[in-house]
C-alpha cells in the first residue's frame, strides 16, 4: 500500500468513526436510554462519553493531519484544489473546535461534579453540541461526495 492510499484510508476511516459514532449516539443510543432510571442514564452517559471521546480525541488529529498531508503533498496546496476541499477543511476545523469545547466545557463539568442537576445541565449542553457536530459532519460527508 502506498502512502497516498494509507493517508486516504486513515482519513476516511477516522471520519467514519467520528461521524458514525455521533449518529449512533444521537439517533440510536439517546432515545433508547429512556428505559433507564435517570441516575442510571447519567452513569451510562459517563461511560459512553469516556470511551467515545477517547476515540474522537485520537481520530480528530489523524483526520486533520492526514488531510493536510494529502492536500499539500499530493494535491499541490490550497490554490490547486476545488471549493469542496476548502469547505471540508473549514468544516473539519469547526468540528474540531466544537469537540474541544465539549471536552473542556460541559464534559469537564459532567465528570467533575457530584451534583445531579449540574450533570444533567452539562449532559444537555453536550447533546446540543454533539447535534451541531453531527450536522456539520454530515454536511462534510455530502461535500466530500459531491465536490
Amino acid at each position: 500500500m502506498n502512502l497516498f492510499a494509507l493517508l486516504k484510508a486513515v482519513h476516511v476511516l477516522c471520519a467514519v468513526l467520528w461521524v458514525g459514532g455521533m449518529f449512533f449516539a444521537y439517533i440510536v443510543l439517546r432515545p433508547s436510554l429512556s428505559v433507564l432510571e435517570p441516575a442510571q442514564r447519567l452513569v451510562l452517559h459517563g461511560q459512553v462519553f469516556r470511551r467515545f471521546f477517547l476515540v474522537v480525541w485520537h481520530a480528530m488529529p489523524l483526520i486533520i493531519i492526514s488531510g493536510l498531508v494529502l492536500l499539500f503533498r499530493y494535491y499541490g496546496g490550497m490554490a490547486h484544489v476545488t471549493w469542496a476541499v476548502h469547505a471540508m477543511l473549514g468544516l473539519g476545523l469547526v468540528m474540531a473546535a466544537v469537540f474541544i469545547a465539549i471536552v473542556f466545557g460541559p464534559y469537564r463539568r459532567f465528570r467533575l461534579s457530584a451534583d445531579g442537576a449540574v450533570k444533567v445541565a452539562a449532559l444537555n449542553a453536550i447533546r446540543t453540541m454533539i447535534g451541531i457536530n453531527l450536522v456539520l459532519g454530515l454536511v462534510t460527508v455530502v461535500v466530500a461526495m459531491y465536490g
